[in-house]
């Protein structure tokens, strides 16, 4: 309890506030200066409250800290959230697809590009991409590109590949796919085999970004999320990208806290200016902080680009994914660099090949330059064998996994793997257990920002038909809200700021319409948020 004299500026009463894993409950809770003052039971925090205290009477309901989806990425998320919208809800098929495209083609002037996002081919009956006639058919005076839901794969029509100087005798790149059937683009392309379509896209402003991250942050709040990480600033419109992030929190227009991961590929890097101007990991405040460098090593299980080493089921032995960057020394080398200038690093790769290449950069990096408690990550981090799980426990590499991949994706991996190799990927319980921290996210756009998917599937470990997918790696609520809680903050380097509810903390709160702990798993995914704090302040509130 306070005994300062001062009053709070917000106070919770009448819930059931989850402080944090450990920490146990509390009734109510009084904040200000954007932090928790105290909190106890209503009768302890009276005392606190004054004439001029917002007291939020919760009615019983529950409250947790702030999620923080710590993979995900959030001015594409904006971008997207104005672009056609073709996620299997709106356009469920080829044709739905078509018709989609063309209606906005219909609002733009000829020539003006036509980009869409979230298209599943899986879940089309055609189970197949659609092609570059198609696109043309759908919009013969406009360039067309649009991304599958993975965000590793899109096509494109004919007007684009011409803008991006592509024909059927240009070769795929290394690292990527530009496919061609019977001598002919089919628009179809992967991983960088997409780099020239991108290079000739408009670019946005940075004042058309500062929009993006606005409206992408505002629809977090919407579901109790406070904290994220945007996860590859400058993978679209370069340095453009960050200005934006500097735009919008000098504007004081951030919705949300932002754990900033810097491009540093090959062709789509921001790192050498980011190091000219002195921006390394953990320079920033409590809004918007510069995080880890992000490389891409492979592509995704759903589109068969993620590198394994076992062949996918259905196709020849050569049939292993991709990797981005196959020369080892070329990866040690750009991993050693920011290593030593003290970045952190988020390295994407999926599959278990991919995975071997970076815990064998990050070793090569320690023995070069060793540092202490530099928490290299590895996004997503799907498919890893037994040895490679010590390898991380010996260096300390966090895991960083999406489970929303198995409760949206789990029944499409069985049609591509194994069914015991896909019940050992995304292991939480194992690298809980070899305390590794995992966390949760949701890689959104490439599945829903909706945190509630991936909490059920902590919990079951259930695809979104039901099917259950490595029954033994189930969490309990608990350890699922500390993954969406302490852990992601862990994961940025401020466990000591956010992530609980402990005295001091920010004072991040999202309130739920039922008990998380007390409901049957099955209701979990009716859950809603209904209200939101950031800082101590109101931010939303359902109607």
């Amino acid at each position: 309890m306070a005994t300062s004299g001062k009053t709070a500026e917000t106070a919770l009463k009448g819930g059931r506030i989850w402080l944090g894993q450990g920490l146990g409950w509390a009734e109510a809770i009084a904040m200000a200066d954007g932090k928790v003052m105290a909190s106890g039971s209503d009768a302890d925090i009276e005392g606190l409250i004054g004439s001029d205290t917002k007291v939020i009477d919760l009615k019983g309901r529950l409250a947790t800290p702030g999620l923080n989806d710590v993979h995900m990425h959030l001015l594409p998320y904006g971008t997207a959230m104005a672009e056609v919208d073709l996620r299997p809800s709106a356009a469920p098929s080829i044709a739905a697809v078509k018709t989609a495209l063309a209606d906005r083609a219909a609002t733009m002037p000829k020539g003006e590009w036509v980009i869409g996002r979230g298209y599943d081919h899986f879940a089309f009956d055609e189970k197949r991409h659609p092609t570059c006639a198609e696109l043309d058919e759908a919009c013969p005076d406009h360039p067309v590109y649009i991304v599958r839901t993975d965000g590793h794969l899109a096509v494109a029509n004919s007007r684009a590949f011409e803008l991006a100087g592509i024909t059927a005798d240009t070769p795929s790149p290394e690292g990527g796919l530009i496919e061609k059937k019977d001598g002919k683009l089919t628009g179809l392309v992967a991983e960088t085999g997409r780099e020239k379509l991108m290079n000739v896209m408009p670019k946005k402003t940075a004042d058309e970004l500062v929009e993006s991250i606005v409206r992408g942050g505002e629809d977090l709040l919407t579901y109790g999320i406070t904290s994220c990480m945007e996860a590859a600033i400058g993978i679209r419109d370069g340095w453009t990208e960050m200005e934006a992030y500097q735009k919008c929190h000098a504007e004081g227009r951030m919705p949300v806290r932002v754990y900033g991961t810097l491009m540093g590929d090959k062709t789509r890097s921001i790192l050498e200016r980011c190091m000219d101007e002195g921006l390394v990991t953990g320079n920033g405040d409590e809004i918007f902080r510069i995080g880890p460098v992000k490389i891409f090593t492979d592509g995704s299980a759903g589109g068969r680009t993620a590198a394994m080493k076992r062949p996918y089921m259905g196709g020849g032995p050569d049939d292993t994914g991709l990797l981005c960057i196959p020369d080892q020394d070329e990866l040690n080398a750009m991993v050693l660099e920011a290593h030593k200038a003290g970045y952190q690093f988020a390295i994407h790769a999926i599959g278990d090949a991919a995975i071997e290449e970076v815990l064998n950069a990050y070793e090569a990096a320690y023995e070069a330059h060793p540092v202490k408690d530099r928490r290299h990550r590895i996004e997503h981090c799907g498919w890893l064998t037994g040895d490679q799980m010590e390898r991380m426990k010996k260096m300390h590499v966090l895991p960083v996994p999406q489970p929303s991949f198995l409760y949206y994706f789990g029944d499409l991996y069985l049609t591509l793997l194994e069914e015991e190799r896909v019940a050992a990927s995304h292991p939480m319980r194992d690298w809980l257990n070899a305390g590794l921290h995992p966390q949760a996210s949701t890689d959104c756009p490439v599945t829903e920002i909706a945190p509630m998917p991936v909490i059920y599937n902590m919990v079951t470990r259930k695809t979104s038909k039901g099917t259950v997918i490595g029954e033994d790696q189930k969490l309990t609520m608990e350890e699922a809200l500390h993954a969406y809680t302490w852990a992601s903050a862990y994961a940025t380097h401020e466990e000591t700021i956010k992530g609980t509810l402990a005295d001091g903390q920010l004072a991040d709160i999202a309130v739920f319409d039922r008990n998380l702990f007390e409901i049957d798993p099955e209701e979990i995914l009716e859950t809603r948020c209904d209200m939101t704090i950031l800082g101590g302040n109101l931010v939303y509130e359902r109607a």
